[in-house]
């Protein structure tokens, strides 16, 4: 869970603080009012009376968080408090069941809230990539919960686990390839293009969307316009193509407000004859090739 958003800081920090000292954990939605004696249906209407300019895959979203705090989060489980997408902040256990209190915290609107008893340990501990979903409340597994804690991150999928992967050694060298183009973003775009950050803190790497995650996700400011970027990781040029143009549109229905463009680009490591015919018929979605040199030398 994000006790609440990661920017800015001074919030965040005052808000977990507060978590801590009170043992506690909160969710938001406050517009929704008491939802605690709502059957799910009851819930799912009630968001889409709310928010009714929201797609339906991001009300159901918000019917899932809520149900999922309120009546299936028990005394016994683990609650992993992240801030950002990065970072674990605390790790505690559930003491006691969901309550409706507003104004329980005075530093945010939120009011639903869990008794939590935090540890000492681990607390801070920083990852090198994207960890954490985006959605405020998501379930782990076991697995994942223990690579947390005690590793270095939720393990990457093997290859046959992703579908329709036609080279897995691209598909596993590209994994790792996505960490070191954000890491390395302004010298390999000159500065063109910088990392998508919206409102809520959250960056552009893995940027969920109600259709899947974005690889990365730019903005180009001279041009007005987001940019998609997708590696490809293995897979066939068609699906790719459908891929990027599936979150252009994603992008340009929920995220253009002031006249934005969207742009696509295809990161790959060679040439690919069907890559070049698919984009043949679009002039919005761009290809660039990377290349890679290891050396081993006697002497330094």
């Amino acid at each position: 869970m994000a006790p609440v958003e990661s920017k800015p800081a001074d919030l965040f920090d005052k808000v977990w603080q507060y978590n801590l000292a009170e043992n506690v954990i909160s969710i938001g939605w406050k517009q929704l009012g008491d939802v605690t004696a709502m059957s799910r249906d009851e819930l799912a209407e009630a968001v889409a009376r709310i928010y009714p300019d929201k797609p339906s895959q991001t009300k159901g979203l918000y019917t899932n968080m809520l149900w999922a705090f309120y009546h299936e989060m028990l005394p016994g489980d683990y609650v992993i408090a992240r801030r950002g997408r990065k970072m674990l902040a605390g790790i505690g256990k559930v003491t006691g069941p969901a309550i409706y209190s507003p104004g329980k915290n005075p530093y945010v609107e939120h009011p639903g809230f869990i008794d939590v008893a935090w540890q000492a340990e681990p607390r801070n501990k920083s990852f090198s990539s994207v960890v954490f979903p985006m959605h405020t409340l998501a379930e782990f597994s076991e697995e994942q919960f223990r690579n947390v804690v005690e590793g270095s991150g939720p393990p990457i999928p093997p290859p046959e686990t992703e579908p329709e992967v036609e080279d897995t050694s691209e598909f596993v060298l590209e994994k790792y390839l996505e960490e070191f183009i954000v890491s390395n973003f302004d010298t390999i775009f000159k500065g063109r293009l910088r990392v998508f950050e919206d409102a809520e803190g959250n960056d552009g790497q893995q940027y969920t969307t109600d259709i899947g995650p974005i690889d990365i996700l730019a903005i180009e400011e001279k041009a007005k316009a987001f940019v998609v970027i997708e590696l490809k990781k293995g897979r066939p040029s068609d699906r790719v193509v459908g891929q990027v143009l599936r979150y252009m549109g994603w992008v340009k229905r929920n995220l253009c407000e002031n006249g934005e463009t969207v742009k696509g680009l295809v990161i790959c490591r060679e040439h690919d004859p069907k890559l070049t015919y698919a984009l043949e018929m679009t002039n919005n979605i761009d290809v660039r090739y990377y290349s890679m040199s290891f050396k081993l030398k006697e002497n330094p």
